[in-house]
């Protein structure tokens, strides 16, 4: 009886618009992190799809831009994506005329991918775009948070990446950051005015004689 009233009560509540008890999921980082990740995907979606990119598609573009000689692998390491959906994705950049396969001249077993004349100038269009448009989402963050929010989550992301593979972090030669120009503020020195500074080690005792 206890049971069918639970859920006529929840049935109603849901019926009538109130707000649902996130209570058991909102101590979850991921949960936080996905419902975070939803509002941004539609920031994305308005202003960047536009330009028919998808958000592996953009992010390679950047990657490859801030990256001279990267190649496929490292590309699908750097973004978690498995070598054969990499391989068709480049395939259709390339035959947008985005980026093209060039032969490494340090080992010619591997290709290099690097951007096109009209892959340089889609980076720009979209580095512009992107630069701005997460403003208004994260309105209510300031600079400071926003970094620190960054940095965090970065934190995670290459953690969890290291965790898996078994490697200290100081083993890991990660890609070089995606246009730092482009970003709304210089993620490591605001990151470190929100840090508070460790405190003076206190003034040994001294021990009577």
């Amino acid at each position: 009886m206890r049971k069918r009233t639970d859920t006529a009560t929840t049935a109603s509540a849901s019926a009538s618009g109130t707000a649902l008890d996130h209570s058991r999921l909102t101590h979850l980082v991921g949960y936080a992190a996905s419902r975070a990740s939803l509002e941004l995907r539609k920031v994305f979606a308005r202003n960047i799809g536009p330009l028919d990119l998808k958000i592996v598609e953009f992010s390679i573009l950047m990657l490859v831009a801030s990256n001279p000689q990267v190649n496929q692998k490292q590309l699908g390491r750097a973004l978690d994506v498995s070598a054969p959906n990499m391989a068709v994705t480049l395939d259709r950049m390339t035959a947008r005329g985005w980026v093209e396969r060039v032969r490494s001249q340090q080992d010619r077993r591997v290709h290099e991918i690097h951007l096109t004349a009209a892959g340089r100038e889609l980076v720009q269009q979209a580095g512009r775009i992107a630069a701005v448009m997460e403003e208004p989402a994260l309105a209510m963050l300031s600079g400071a948070e926003r970094a620190l929010l960054i940095e965090l989550l970065m934190k995670v992301a290459h953690g969890t990446v290291i965790a898996e593979a078994g490697l200290r972090l100081e083993q890991v030669a990660p890609l070089a950051p995606v246009m730092p120009e482009a970003l709304p503020c210089n993620f490591q020195s605001v990151a470190n005015q929100s840090m508070p500074r460790p405190l003076p080690n206190p003034p040994r005792s001294r021990r009577s004689r």
